[in-house]
């Protein structure tokens, strides 16, 4: 059951980044194919009125619903194994368990941040739109992704949570459940810093992007921004978050091909959709600024 769990995620997120990689090809047999993946990535405002494909799009401001899923998904892996974590006897991979629950803590550090920013940050245009197939993808990142952290103990998760709810009711210590957490090794504590690096740094561009509609006239207006990493590439929400999925890749200790799978489909959506956001840019202002790149300074 373990290794059908497994492969099962692992064969969804190839399925996933295969298109993508396709699309990248630089063959031009490939450009309609290139074309149609774009279109999937496309939203807000690199998604235009006059599109074709625009009755088949949905309200930008659907994203809330990514981290309400987000949130609630990973809450419960989150809870579910660090009980299991608590309760379970020594055994050979109970470091293993450990560090999952470390990282499903920094995702939902991500989620819940991510969630608050979607009602209170973000003042989408009434005109702003994304592709349904997008919106599809969307629930399926924060489905796969929080499961993808902790999916090699999954089954065993499931097995003890199914007994305990058949069990009388478990006591739970906070302090003793967290004391193993700050006893883990290198790999997490690095890790953990390059993540919080990636969020604090998506938070504050995040704050920019809001900051240029805060009043009721700059809601269909659109503004070159400027400030922390957008003075270095047109989209630094998305290397941000590239940076805190590779914390993550680095708090798992790079070992599961799982987790590098999903850190795959991060990079190359994100750069594919930073790429056209760029390319907006350039087309719309005429005294956009000529050092930026679209998301990797110095690079792309």
């Amino acid at each position: 059951m373990e290794l059908g769990i497994v492969w099962l995620v692992r064969v969804a997120w190839i399925a996933a980044i295969l298109p993508m990689v396709i699309a990248s090809i630089p063959n031009s047999k490939l450009t309609s194919f290139h074309q149609l993946v774009l279109g999937f990535a496309r939203r807000g405002k690199i998604l235009q009125p006059s599109s074709s494909s625009q009755k088949w799009t949905l309200p930008q401001k659907h994203f809330a619903h990514f981290y309400v899923l987000g949130v609630a998904w990973t809450t419960l892996l989150l809870a579910a194994t660090w009980m299991y974590a608590f309760k379970m006897t020594p055994f050979q991979h109970r470091f293993e368990v450990w560090r999952a629950v470390f990282l499903l803590l920094l995702m939902e550090i991500q989620v819940l941040r991510r969630l608050l920013e979607s009602f209170y940050v973000f003042k989408y245009s009434p005109s702003a739109r994304m592709s349904i197939l997008g919106y599809l993808a969307g629930l399926f990142f924060y489905t796969a992704a929080p499961l993808s952290l902790c999916v090699n103990i999954a089954p065993e998760v499931v097995t003890f949570a199914a007994k305990s709810h058949t069990s009388s009711a478990l006591e739970f210590d906070l302090l003793s459940s967290l004391i193993p957490l700050v006893k883990l090794g290198w790999c997490q504590l690095i890790g953990a810093a390059v993540f919080m690096w990636g969020w604090l740094h998506q938070r504050r561009c995040h704050a920019i992007l809001g900051s240029l509609r805060e009043s009721p006239s700059q809601v269909k207006e659109y503004i070159i921004p400027h400030g922390d990493w957008f003075e270095i590439v047109s989209s630094p929400h998305y290397l941000a978050e590239i940076v805190l999925y590779a914390g993550l890749l680095i708090a798992s200790g790079g070992t599961d091909a799982t987790i590098w799978l999903l850190f795959g489909f991060v990079v190359w959506n994100l750069t594919l959709a930073a790429g056209e956001t760029h390319r907006w840019y350039l087309r719309k202002f005429e005294n956009y600024p000529a050092n930026r790149n679209a998301i990797f300074p110095f690079v792309y």
